[in-house]
């Protein structure tokens, strides 16, 4: 569908353009925007490669083990009906650390994965109360360190790439309550209906 939407709203540009007369700005604007996409997508690579790189060194170092411990507890309650030595904690638990250093890129595959096994824990074919906790959550995603916008800042020159550090952790961390206490309200307001 948002395909669909996408495709439509280029159509419509492009439709637009040819009657206005402006088709050569579109077309600059294609090439321009074309050539901007590639250095950035560069960019972000290499600040990318750079935290995962540091988020390897901190798994060789224990620190991510440490994490993992810190955060278990309040995870197996967050998601009762997993038990704690389950795969699917594991990918939770790594998920949600990949998210806390702004790495959404290296959290997706491990999100997968854990949604992979709760699917295999739940044995049905609508989402569990694990899954939709987590889907919740992970949209949320409480950041600490938001490293792909920091790069992206870096990418267009800010004068203090950093400065949005305070502000996402307090962003992040009210979407995260938000979207516990909502999962919260529906799963408690369902089981009422019932």
């Amino acid at each position: 569908m948002v395909n669909i939407i996408w495709a439509g709203m280029a159509i419509i540009g492009i439709i637009y353009a040819m009657f206005n007369g402006t088709m050569d700005q579109v077309n600059k604007a294609v090439f321009e925007s074309a050539s901007e996409a590639v250095t950035l997508s560069i960019g972000l690579i290499s600040v990318l490669v750079f935290w995962l790189g540091i988020m390897k060194v901190a798994e060789e170092a224990g620190i991510l083990r440490v994490l993992t411990k810190l955060l278990r507890p309040a995870v197996s309650r967050l998601f009762p009906e997993i038990p704690k030595d389950h795969p699917a904690m594991g990918y939770i638990l790594s998920n949600f650390t990949a998210n806390i250093f702004g790495l959404g890129n290296a959290a997706t595959p491990m999100g997968i994965k854990a949604m992979e096994q709760m699917k295999q824990l739940s044995k049905s074919d609508t989402a569990s109360r694990s899954m939709i906790t987590f889907l919740a959550l992970n949209t949320s995603s409480l950041t600490l360190i938001p490293t792909m916008v920091i790069s992206i800042r870096m990418q267009y020159n800010s004068v203090s790439p950093t400065e949005i550090v305070g502000t996402t952790i307090i962003a992040t961390l009210i979407s995260s309550i938000s979207a516990i206490l909502l999962d919260r309200f529906f799963y408690y307001k369902s089981i009422w209906r019932k």
